[in-house]
């Protein structure tokens, strides 16, 4: 439990230095770096140590949800110390603490049976980095739509000087879902391959969805590259891709570990 006050505490001050930075203190500009690592460090520690005691690796709702919140963190710091969009962990800095809060508040859940072989925890690792990635995507299409609101109705908020321009913004957009599909495209052909019954009753549901989330940001890439889509019609696709993902994954495993009392 110390770890996770100790990674909680660090991301909610990686998070104050980052508001306090973004209100014109240049002085505090990177400071934030130092708290989101060892915040990311000890939320880490947390999983490890937990894997240790319960003997394999814990993919429970919880858990999962936590260690996409880590993900989050991980590639906000890391595009962060690049020089770009470090005021989305204001957003991204809480969340994971609260993911993780919620982790440890439910409890580790208990593996059963042998350990999953490695090609199973390839493709159940490539799945939670593709959600992650793509979580930050819909976040920065949250952003960018934010940005082209207020800018169309000449509202110029502080706020609007964290962000980098509009033309920038949506390139890191289209890349960061370029990186996701690229995971999430990984993560379904682990998926035929060593998944045996990826049809079978509790899996289906997880299976369409993840493949209609796959075709919109497909379409929405292809849109891109073929028509020019951008803006708001970048946003919706976006959103949309990204709800049938999380419905695909937490609403499958919400319904048969939380409401049904099964195992994934």
């Amino acid at each position: 439990m110390t770890l996770v006050l100790v990674s909680a505490l660090f991301y909610l001050l990686a998070t104050g230095l980052l508001v306090t930075s973004l209100h014109g203190d240049r002085t505090r500009s990177r400071l934030w770096a130092w708290p989101a690592v060892v915040a990311l460090a000890a939320h880490g520690l947390v999983h490890a140590h937990a894997w240790q005691d319960s003997g394999g690796t814990d993919m429970h709702f919880f858990a999962a949800l936590s260690l996409v919140g880590l993900g989050m963190a991980l590639l906000t710091t890391l595009v962060g110390l690049g020089g770009r969009m470090a005021a989305l962990g204001v957003v991204v800095y809480p969340l994971a603490s609260t993911m993780l809060l919620l982790c440890a508040a439910k409890g580790h859940g208990t593996t059963s049976g042998a350990p999953l072989d490695w090609r199973l925890q390839l493709h159940a690792w490539l799945a939670l980095l593709a959600y992650a990635t793509l979580a930050v995507a819909a976040l920065l299409a949250i952003m960018l739509w934010l940005q082209e609101r207020a800018l169309r109705r000449r509202e110029f908020h502080r706020w609007l000087r964290a962000l980098p321009p509009l033309v920038e913004l949506e390139t890191l957009l289209f890349r960061t879902i370029s990186a996701g599909f690229v995971l999430l495209t990984a993560t379904l052909l682990t998926g035929m391959l060593f998944v045996q019954n990826l049809l079978a009753q509790h899996l289906v549901h997880k299976t369409v969805l993840s493949v209609l989330s796959w075709l919109t940001f497909g379409a929405l890439l292809v849109g891109r590259w073929r028509y020019g889509w951008r803006g708001a019609t970048a946003v919706r696709w976006t959103l949309a891709a990204m709800a049938l993902l999380v419905l695909a994954f937490f609403g499958s495993k919400f319904m048969l570990e939380l409401v049904l009392r099964r195992g994934s």
